[in-house]
């Protein structure tokens, strides 16, 4: 089978084995290979590990990422998914386990168990089940066993999508108002102890300090809730339901923390020197993310952010996941190969002013839970179902 990328050519699809013409950003690092084959014109998962089943049981195998979504750059990363079933020793007994491996060179893949694949699905991870949704020219792998799971693949969406891509998204909200605090002011000094009002060292010996702060820790871990085998779109939810609330009565960390100290048995003076130690280590934690943050920064990035005052690319990907999430509930379908991909990459380039994001969200986040509520997916898929689907796929495939 022909190289997907460079169709049985062998040299980089970029610079068409000129390096030096177009050397800067270039896919193939310089060497004017294709990236995904190496040079050899032939497709193959470029795994080099020690497990020789892995690609041979491998029933699905997919372009991922930006490429797979069309809004990929001539310099994009190459990212790949699949599924694969492990040999049946490490189904039936306990000294052998496969969930996942990774592949970082010369592209980047993931390919999952099947079980973990299918328990990742069915709770609608937004990057688990756009696998099953690939364009069909993005499918380079596709056997028996994964046309049989293609199949299946309405049956794993259900109304978790809500909690699922609204929180990707969300996440994605989270990473740019940092970034924007940190680019409208940006921290100018590593923090002293002095600004917290603590001497330079600490009056109570290291050890005897961590301990009562990690005593108040298990005591707030204490009171947060044990989700069990919850599936975690639901978890998201009730946690989410459990944030409003405490910040309708405001409570925050803050006066968290200071409560269970008291309920330890500390008296006030320590616990404002607690609260005090807790503070300066929540700056300085600040500060070492903020300078590794700048210094891995893409340049192209960065200077995008410098001009728009915020992280176009995550603001993309957060319109393109509540957009998603939408179809999916609306439409029970997911349009990995977006049809918006003009606008989208219009947005990774600045078109959208940050207010109008901001805006955008806080009002997509509102409208997306009363869509959920009226969507004619089902609450939860059918797991039963599900489960005999990964059976017959597993009993199919070779021991």
């Amino acid at each position: 089978m022909k190289c997907n990328i460079c169709h049985g050519a062998g040299d980089c699809p970029q610079c068409h084995g000129n390096p030096c013409a177009n050397h800067d950003g270039c896919a193939c690092g310089g060497s004017g290979k294709c990236p995904v084959c190496g040079g050899s014109g032939e497709f193959s998962i470029p795994y080099a590990g020690d497990l020789d089943w892995l690609v041979p049981r491998t029933i699905l195998y997919v372009v991922h990422g930006s490429r797979a979504y069309g809004t990929s750059r001539p310099d994009s990363d190459y990212d790949y998914k699949g599924v694969v079933v492990p040999p049946a020793k490490y189904r039936d007994g306990f000294a052998f386990n496969f969930e996942q491996t990774e592949i970082k060179a010369p592209v980047d893949a993931t390919i999952f168990g099947i079980r973990k694949f299918c328990d990742l699905a069915a709770d609608c991870n937004p990057n688990i089940i756009e696998v099953l949704w690939a364009a069909d020219e993005d499918i380079l792998i596709c056997t028996e066993q994964g046309a049989m799971l293609r199949a299946a693949r309405k049956d794993f969406l259900s109304r978790r999508a809500v909690h699922r891509f609204r929180g990707y998204a969300m996440s994605q909200l989270k990473r740019i108002e940092t970034h924007r605090k940190w680019l409208l002011n940006p921290p100018d000094h590593q923090p002293t102890r002095l600004e917290f009002g603590l001497p330079e060292r600490t009056l109570i010996p290291a050890d005897q300090l961590q301990a009562a702060m990690e005593a108040v820790r298990k005591k707030v871990d204490s009171w947060e809730i044990d989700f069990g085998d919850m599936p975690e779109s639901e978890v998201i939810h009730v946690q989410e339901q459990i944030h409003r609330f405490l910040a309708e009565l405001q409570i925050g960390t803050d006066e968290r923390f200071r409560a269970a100290a008291r309920l330890i048995g500390y008296d006030e003076n320590f616990i404002a020197l607690l609260d005090r130690e807790r503070q300066y280590k929540a700056a300085l934690d600040n500060w070492n993310h903020y300078n590794d943050w700048r210094a891995k920064r893409n340049p192209k990035r960065a200077a995008l952010e410098a001009q728009f005052g915020y992280d176009c690319k995550h603001a993309m990907h957060l319109v393109r996941l509540m957009r998603m999430c939408r179809e999916v509930l609306i439409d029970g379908v997911v349009h990995v190969r977006r049809p918006d991909a003009d606008d989208l990459r219009a947005i990774r380039d600045g078109a959208w002013p940050y207010e109008r994001l901001m805006e955008w969200a806080n009002q997509q986040d509102t409208e997306l839970l009363e869509v959920a509520r009226t969507s004619p997916l089902p609450k939860t898929p059918n797991l039963k179902h599900l489960d005999e689907v990964c059976q017959q796929i597993v009993r199919s495939m070779p021991l």
